[in-house]
C-alpha cells in the first residue's frame, strides 16, 4: 500500500543493532539471553518492523498459535525435503512454526525472521522496504490459506477471523428490503472527523443513509425511483475482531498524503451488540477485550512500527516501569505525598544534603552520572558550576571525596547512597549489559529481586511493549498515550471475552508445542549456553605483563632489564573478575622466594625504558574496577626502591629519551660503546677517522632541569647545550659545495632552570653538547644564538676501488694484490664519467686491451655490488654520497634512458649465477623477454617474466606484456626471472600501493634514495637525521590531503588474508630496504580520492570480506611498535589547545577502544587518562575539515525517549559524529583562571570558512545565470526530496491443490 516509503527511525534501528557488549576475542559474540521480561523480541532486517509487530501479535494470540502447532509433519512435510523434486513441502507454515517455537522456548534476546522471509520469496532488498501492516495482514492470511489447502488447518484462518456484514436498503414506500452480504477479516474504520472508535462504529452500523431529493433509489418492487434508507449491520462476529484505523488520508487540495494525528480513543472492552443484526443473545456473545495495539510512529512518508500486547497466557515476567513512565496525575500525587511525609527541609547551600536528597527520592535509589547535574538544576534552580564548583570543585571529585556516603554502581555509570543501595529490580541493565558489560565483582541478590517484585506483580495478564528486539513492561494506562500524536495506534486487535484459557496453558510456553520443536529449541539452548560460557571465559581473561623488580635496574632515568637476553617480563593470564588481592596471591605463589612487602604498580614501556605510574592498593576491588585491562604492564616490587635506587613514579617523572650529539674528531676519541648506550657517527660516513659528530641515546626524567642534564652528562660548567633548529631548512645556512650543514639553537642561560617538559623536549629530540673551544674549528659557526655545523671541505672526495678481472670472488693471491684503492677529488656537481676517467688515469688502466670497458658501481652494507651508476649524471643527481667508496668493474654503464637488470632462467638467481642486461626503460615486457632469451640462446613463446619477492624467491608475474618497464615501476638493479610456461590466468586484484610522506619524518624516504633521482648531500643528512631523532610516526589525518609517493602495485587473490597482502607489499622493490620485523609493524590505509579513509584491520580476514576491489589504492605507514586494532578500536588524531591562544599543540595519535562503550564519556575518560587530567575539566570537539568548523562533543545526549523521559547514551560511532579512523578531536582544558574560551575555531578555520562562502557565492551567481537561460517554471524542482518508487507487497506460495 505504501511501498517502501516508510523508513526506520535511527533511534529504533540503532537500539536493535548496536552492540553494548565487548567484542569477542576468539569468535563471534553469542546472542544475549532474554531480558527481565522473559520474552523474546524479533530482529529488524532493516525495514521489517511492520512484519515484527504483526508476528508478535499472532504469537500472543493463543488460539492462532495452537491451531498452527496442531499441524504435523505428515501434513506439512519437512523443511529438509523442500529442495527435492516433486516434494510437497508447505514452507511458510513450517517456518512460522519454527519461528514461534524459537520465540517461545529459545533463550535469546531476539530471533531472526530471515528464514521466514526467504520462504515468502523475498530478496535482500525486501528486508529494507517497509510496507503497510494492514496490507501485510491480509496478504499473510491469504498466503497461509493457500499454503494449507488440503490440510486440517485449511479453514482455521476463516474460523478465527472471518466475519460478515449485511448491507440493507429499505424502500420507504413499499417496505421492500434489498440485502447484500460482505465478508471481512478486518474492519477498516474512519478516523477523520470522529473522536473515538465507538463513534466510527456508530456511523458505520447505526446511522442510516437516506436516498432523497435528487438522490433517489430505484426499488425493484415499485419499479420506480423512491425514497429509501441504507444501513449496514454485523451479521456474524468472529472470535477475533481486527480494527484498522484509517490514519493516512489524501488532501486533494494540496495533492499530497497526510497523517491524522488528532485524538482518537478506543475502549479496552467493547460491546458490539448495538452494531449487530441479531441482538437477542447474551451480552457475553458481543463483548470483546483489547489485547494488541500496533502503533505507528512518524508521518506518512516515514516511520516505525511497534506493538503493545497483553500477555494472555502470562508467559512473561512483568515489572512496574520506572516512575517517569507513570501518568502525570499519579506521578504528581505521589510526589506531593512524598514531599509532605518523607522529605525534610532541604538545605540548598549544603551540596551533600542536596545530592543525598536527589538520590534518595529516585525510585531506583540511584542516578545516572550524566543526569545528576540536570536533576540538581531542576531541584535548586542552579547548576553545580555556578553554585558549588568554586568551593567544592568538580562534582565528580566531590562524589569521590565523600565515598563514605556515595558509591558508584553499574560499571561506574550510576551513583547511589551507601546507606540505601539500589535494588536490582528498578536498576537493572539490559540483557546485553548483564552478560557483557557488567562488573563481575558486583554481587547480586536474586532473593531481594523476588521480594521487591512480588508486591508489584499483580495477578492476571499484563501489557508489554515489543519494539523489534527490545521488550519492556508497560502499564495499561500507557495505551491511552497512543490516542493521538505522531506516535499513535494504527491497528487494534480484540478477542471475545468468552475465550478462556485453560489453567495448564498459564506460565507454560511449551503448551501445545510439538515435541520435535521442543527438542530443537532445547538443543539450541544448550548450544548457545556453551557459546556464552566460552565467550565469557575468553572475554574475561586478560593478558598481563609482570615485570619483576630483581630483573631491573635504574639507568638513564628509567628501568632497564639487567640482562639483554631476558626482557624481565613474565606473561600471566588472569580472570579480570577476580580481585587485586587474588592477583597478589597468585604472584606470591609464582614467586616462592619473594620476601617482604609486594606492591603492584601500573607501568608503561617508553622509548627510554619502563616507567611506573600509580600503585594499586585496594585489594578488594576487581581488576576490571581497578582499570587493569589486557596487555597492562604491572611492576612487582617493594614499593620503595629497586636495586638500592629510589624510584620516582607518576606522569610528571616520565623519562625522555634524548639523542646527545658531541663533536668527534677522530678514531682515537671514540669511546667504547656500553651495553645500554648506542653510539652512532654522524651521517657524513667518516671513514679513515675523519671528523664529524657522534650520537648517543640517553634517558632523563621529564621533571629534571636542563642544568641537571648537563651535570648528568659530566660536562663542564662552561659547556653549551644546543637544540636542533627547526625554524627553516637546514641547508639554508650555507655550506661548501659537496658538504653538509645543519642548524642548532643555543639554549639561553634561563633555560638551564627549566625542566625538559617545560621546554617541550620529547623522545628522539637531539641535544648538541659543545665546549667553547669548539668554535675554533671550521666545523662549527656561531651566528647569534644559532650554531651551524658544516661538513669540512677537505672531506670532498670519493674512493674508487678496482675490482680485479673475474669479479673478485677468487683466492687471496695475486688477485688481492690487484685490489687497489685511490681517492679522487670530487664535488656534488662533478659528472660520474669524469670520476671514472680520473680513476682510470690514476690506476694506469689505459694500457689495458683495447675495447675494455669499465663502469662504477656502489656496494651495499653486505658487500654486494649495486647496479652501475649512470655516468651522464652528476654525483649529487645520482644519489652518490661523498666520502664513500665506488668499485671500478669491467662492463658497460647504462645511459640515463636505460635500465640495468639482473635476470636468471627458471629459478631464483644464486650468488654468481645471475646474468646482467641493459635495456631501454621504454621497451615493453615482451621486448625485454626476447632480449633475455636471445642473450642465453633460448627460443620459443612459452616463457614469461616474473619479479623476485623480498625473500629473493620467484614472485608475481608481469601480466601486461605490452606495458613498458617504466610503467611497471621496474628500476635499476631489479632482478627478473625468465619462467617457463604461459602467463597465469587473470582475475587477481591489482592494488596500487603508496607510501605516506611527512615533512617531519622522512626516515622511510631515505631508504629509496639509491633508486630514485638523487638528493644533495645536504638533503641526505637532513632526511637521515630526522629519521634518527623522530621516535614516533607522524599522526595521519584523514581530513588532510596526504603527501603520497607511489611504490608500485601488487597482484593478489581476493581470497588472500590481510597478512598475506602486507607480506606481498613488502616484496615491492621500493620497500625492500624498509626494516619491518613482522607485518604487525606496518599499517595499511585505504585511500579514497587521495584521502586516508580507513585502516585495514583483522590479520586473518580475506580481502573479499574487506570489500577490496581491483584498482583500490592503499597507503603504507611504517610503525615503531606492533599494532593489531580491534573492530571497534578507533585511531584518532588528538590536538590539545594552547591555553589562551587560538592554536593547538602538535597532534598525537590515540587508539580509543569503543567496543565496550562508545559514548562521549568513554572518550573523555580515555583522553583524561592519556593526559593525566580530570574528565570533568575537558571540552571535546570533532573537526569538520570540509566545513572548517568544530562540532562540540557534549556529555549530554539529545535523544529523548517519549516513554521513559530519560536521555539515552549517545554513541560517537553513529550520528551525528560518526567518528572514524584519522578523525581529528580537539581538546580544551576548562580553566576559568587561564582560559574560559570554549570556541575551538582557529584563524586558519576562519580563513577556510571565508573561502567556502566566496565559492558558494560564485556558484549561486553561476546558477542564477544558468537558470535565466532555461525555459518554463522550474522553481521547486531541486527542493523536492527524491523518494524511492513504491513497491508492491507480495508473498509467493507454492501450488498444493
Amino acid at each position: 500500500m505504501f511501498g517502501n516509503l516508510f523508513e526506520e527511525e535511527e533511534e529504533e534501528g540503532f537500539a536493535s543493532t548496536s552492540s553494548r557488549g565487548r567484542v569477542a576475542k576468539g569468535g563471534e559474540e553469542p546472542p544475549p539471553p532474554r531480558g527481565r521480561s522473559n520474552l523474546c523480541g524479533i530482529k529488524n532486517q532493516g525495514g521489517t518492523c511492520y512484519l515484527n509487530s504483526l508476528l508478535q501479535t499472532l504469537l500472543f494470540t493463543p488460539e492462532f498459535r495452537e491451531e498452527l502447532f496442531n499441524l504435523g509433519p505428515e501434513e506439512l512435510g519437512c523443511l529438509e525435503d523442500k529442495d527435492k523434486p516433486g516434494a510437497k513441502v508447505r514452507v511458510i507454515p513450517l517456518e512460522l512454526q519454527r519461528l514461534f517455537s524459537s520465540l517461545l522456548l529459545v533463550d535469546q534476546q531476539c530471533a531472526s525472521t530471515a528464514n521466514l522471509t526467504d520462504s515468502f520469496g523475498w530478496n535482500s532488498s525486501e528486508g529494507t522496504n517497509q510496507h503497510d501492516v494492514q496490507e501485510l495482514n491480509r496478504i499473510l492470511f491469504s498466503a497461509l490459506e493457500h499454503s494449507l489447502v488440503g490440510t486440517t488447518g485449511s479453514t482455521f484462518i476463516h474460523r478465527l477471523y472471518h466475519g460478515t456484514i449485511v448491507n440493507s436498503i429499505v424502500c420507504k414506500e413499499c417496505g421492500n428490503v434489498s440485502q447484500r452480504q460482505e465478508d471481512f477479516l478486518d474492519l477498516t474504520v474512519c478516523v477523520c472527523g470522529v473522536s473515538s472508535l465507538e463513534d466510527a462504529l456508530w456511523n458505520m452500523f447505526v446511522e442510516e443513509e437516506l436516498f432523497e431529493g435528487n438522490n433517489l433509489y430505484r426499488c425493484a418492487q415499485c419499479d420506480r425511483l423512491v425514497t429509501a434508507a441504507k444501513s449496514a449491520k454485523l451479521r456474524k462476529l468472529p472470535p477475533f475482531m481486527t480494527m484498522s484505523l484509517l490514519r493516512f488520508s489524501f488532501d486533494f487540495a494540496k495533492c499530497e498524503r497526510y497523517k491524522e494525528t488528532g485524538r482518537y480513543s478506543f475502549p479496552f472492552t467493547i460491546n458490539l451488540q448495538p452494531f449487530c443484526e441479531q441482538t437477542d443473545g447474551e451480552d457475553s456473545d458481543y463483548s470483546y477485550e483489547l489485547f494488541s495495539v500496533i502503533i505507528h510512529k512518524g508521518g506518512c512518508y516515514g516511520g516505525h512500527y511497534h506493538v503493545y500486547i497483553r500477555d494472555i497466557d502470562q508467559l512473561g515476567h512483568w515489572e512496574p516501569p520506572e516512575e517517569d513512565c507513570k501518568p502525570k496525575t499519579q506521578k504528581k500525587v505521589k510526589e506531593e505525598v512524598k514531599k509532605e511525609v518523607c522529605e525534610p527541609k532541604l538545605q540548598e547551600d549544603d551540596p551533600l544534603s542536596v545530592l543525598t536528597a536527589i538520590i534518595a527520592q529516585e525510585p531506583s535509589t540511584s542516578v545516572l552520572l550524566d543526569q545528576l547535574g540536570q536533576k540538581l538544576m531542576d531541584k535548586i534552580g542552579s547548576s553545580w558550576s555556578k553554585k558549588f564548583r568554586k568551593h567544592y570543585g568538580p562534582i565528580g571529585k566531590f562524589l569521590q571525596s565523600h565515598n563514605d556516603v556515595f558509591m558508584l554502581v553499574s560499571n561506574g555509570t550510576r551513583v547511589a547512597l551507601k546507606a540505601n543501595p539500589p535494588s536490582p529490580v528498578t536498576e537493572s541493565p539490559s540483557p546485553a549489559e548483564q552478560t557483557t558489560n557488567s562488573d563481575p565483582s558486583t554481587p547480586s541478590d536474586p532473593g531481594a529481586d523476588e521480594q521487591q517484585s512480588k508486591p508489584e506483580q499483580e495477578q492476571g495478564s499484563h501489557w508489554f511493549d515489543l519494539n523489534d528486539s527490545t521488550v519492556t513492561s508497560i502499564r495499561e494506562s500507557d495505551i491511552e498515550k497512543q490516542f493521538q500524536g505522531k506516535e499513535s495506534a494504527y491497528m487494534l486487535f480484540y478477542r471475545k471475552t468468552q475465550l478462556h484459557r485453560p489453567s495448564e496453558a498459564l506460565n507454560n510456553p511449551q503448551y501445545k508445542v510439538p515435541l520435535h520443536l521442543i527438542q530443537m529449541a532445547q538443543e539450541e539452548n544448550i548450544k548457545m549456553q556453551q557459546m556464552r560460557e566460552e565467550f565469557e571465559a575468553t572475554n574475561n581473561t586478560v593478558e598481563l605483563r609482570l615485570h619483576l623488580a630483581p630483573s631491573y635496574r635504574l639507568e638513564n632515568g628509567a628501568l632497564q632489564p639487567i640482562s639483554r637476553e631476558q626482557n624481565g617480563s613474565t606473561t600471566l593470564s588472569f580472570d579480570r573478575r577476580k580481585t587485586v588481592g587474588d592477583l597478589r596471591l597468585a604472584i606470591y605463589q609464582m614467586q616462592e622466594l619473594w620476601e617482604g612487602d609486594m606492591a603492584l604498580t601500573v607501568a608503561k614501556s617508553l622509548p627510554a625504558g619502563l616507567h611506573l605510574y600509580n600503585t594499586v592498593t585496594d585489594d578488594s576491588v576487581s581488576l576490571y574496577s581497578a582499570g587493569i585491562h589486557t596487555n597492562s604492564d604491572l611492576f612487582v616490587w617493594n614499593g620503595r626502591e629497586v636495586c638500592g635506587a629510589t624510584i620516582l613514579t607518576g606522569a610528571e617523572w616520565e623519562p625522555v629519551l634524548l639523542t646527545v650529539v658531541r663533536p668527534f674528531l677522530g678514531e682515537d676519541e671514540l669511546p667504547e660503546v656500553e651495553d645500554a648506550v648506542e653510539c652512532k657517527e654522524g651521517r657524513g660516513g667518516f671513514e679513515n677517522g675523519g671528523p664529524g659528530l657522534k650520537r648517543e641515546a640517553r634517558g632523563f626524567a621529564g621533571a629534571v632541569t636542563l642544568g641537571e642534564v648537563k651535570v648528568a652528562l659530566g660536562e663542564p660548567k662552561e659547556s653549551l647545550l644546543c637544540q636542533e633548529h627547526k625554524g627553516g631548512k637546514r641547508g639554508e645556512h650555507g655550506a661548501g659545495e659537496g658538504g653538509g650543514a645543519s642548524g642548532w639553537r643555543l639554549f639561553p642561560p634561563d633555560d638551564m632552570q627549566r625542566t625538559l617538559k617545560e621546554l617541550s623536549l620529547k623522545d628522539g629530540d637531539a641535544l648538541l653538547v659543545l665546549e667553547p673551544q669548539s668554535f675554533d674549528s671550521s666545523m662549527f659557526t656561531l651566528n647569534g644564538d644559532v650554531v651551524t655545523v658544516t661538513t669540512p671541505s677537505d672531506c670532498r672526495w670519493l674512493q674508487v676501488e678496482l675490482q680485479p678481472q673475474g669479479g673478485g670472488g677468487g683466492g687471496e693471491g695475486e688477485k688481492e694484490e690487484e685490489r687497489r684503492k685511490i681517492k679522487v677529488p670530487a664535488t656534488g656537481n662533478m659528472l660520474l664519467g669524469e670520476v671514472k676517467l680520473k680513476a682510470i688515469e690514476e690506476l694506469q688502466l689505459q694500457e689495458q686491451p683495447p675495447g675494455a670497458q669499465y663502469c662504477l658501481r656502489q656496494v651495499d652494507c653486505t658487500g654486494k655490488l649495486l647496479p652501475p651508476v649512470c655516468e651522464e649524471l652528476s654525483v649529487r643527481d645520482a644519489g652518490v654520497r661523498l666520502m664513500t667508496t665506488l668499485t671500478l668493474c669491467p662492463g658497460s654503464a647504462p645511459k640515463a634512458s636505460q635500465l640495468f637488470l639482473h635476470f636468471s632462467v627458471g629459478i631464483a638467481p644464486s650468488a654468481g649465477m645471475e646474468m646482467d642486461i641493459i635495456v631501454e626503460n621504454t621497451c615493453t615486457v615482451k621486448e625485454c623477454l626476447k632480449s633475455m632469451l636471445d642473450a642465453v640462446g633460448l627460443d620459443g613463446t612459452c616463457w614469461h617474466l616474473r619479479r623476485l619477492d623480498w625473500c629473493e624467491e620467484v614472485g608475481e608475474p608481469l601480466m601486461d606484456e605490452d606495458a613498458s618497464l617504466s610503467e611497471l615501476k621496474i628500476s635499476n638493479g631489479d632482478s627478473l626471472v625468465v619462467t617457463e610456461g604461459q602467463l597465469p590466468p587473470k582475475g587477481f586484484l591489482k592494488i596500487s600501493v603508496w607510501l605516506y610522506l611527512h615533512p617531519s619524518n622522512n626516515s622511510m624516504e631515505t631508504d629509496f634514495n639509491h633508486t630514485d633521482n638523487g638528493h644533495t648531500e645536504e638533503q641526505m643528512l637532513e632526511a637521515v637525521t630526522a629519521g634518527e631523532t623522530e621516535s614516533h610516526p607522524p599522526p595521519l589525518c584523514a581530513s588532510n590531503m596526504a603527501e603520497l609517493r607511489s611504490v608500485g602495485q601488487v597482484e593478489i587473490s581476493d581470497e588472500a588474508t590481510l597478512e598475506d597482502l602486507k607480506t606481498q607489499v613488502l616484496t615491492l622493490p621500493a620497500l625492500q630496504d624498509v626494516c619491518v620485523p613482522t607485518t604487525a609493524f606496518m599499517r595499511l590505509w585505504q585511500l579514497e580520492e587521495r584521502r586516508l579513509a580507513r585502516i585495514l584491520r583483522g590479520q586473518q580476514l580475506t580481502l573479499r570480506k574487506m570489500k577490496l576491489t581491483s584498482g583500490t589504492d592503499l597507503c603504507v605507514q611504517q610503525l615503531l611498535k606492533e599494532e593489531d586494532l580491534g573492530p571497534k578500536e578507533v585511531l584518532l588524531n588528538i590536538k590539545m589547545a594552547v591555553p589562551g591562544e587560538r592554536c593547538y599543540y602538535p597532534p598525537e595519535e590515540l587508539v580509543w577502544d569503543a567496543s565496550r562503550d562508545s559514548s562521549p564519556r568513554s572518550l573523555r575518560t580515555c583522553l583524561a587518562a592519556h593526559y593525566s587530567l580530570s574528565p570533568d575539566s575537558l571540552l571535546l570537539a570533532k573537526h569538520q575539515p570540509d566545513k572548517h568548523t568544530w562540532e562540540e562533543i557534549s556529555n549530554w545526549s539529545q535523544q529523548v525517549s517519549k516513554k521513559k523521559k530519560k536521555k539515552k547514551a549517545e554513541s560517537l560511532l553513529g550520528a551525528p559524529f560518526h567518528l572514524k579512523d584519522g578523525d581529528t578531536v580537539g581538546i580544551k582544558v576548562l580553566n576559568l583562571l587561564i582560559d574560559n574560551n570554549r570556541d575551538f575555531v582557529t584563524v586558519e578555520d576562519e580563513q577556510g570558512q571565508q573561502r567556502l562562502r566566496e565559492q558558494a557565492e560564485q556558484r549561486r551567481k553561476g546558477g542564477q545565470a544558468a537558470n535565466s537561460d532555461g525555459v518554463g517554471p522550474q522553481k521547486k524542482t531541486g527542493l523536492t526530496k527524491s523518494r524511492k518508487p513504491e513497491v508492491a507487497l507480495s508473498i509467493n506460495v507454492g501450488v498444493f491443490r
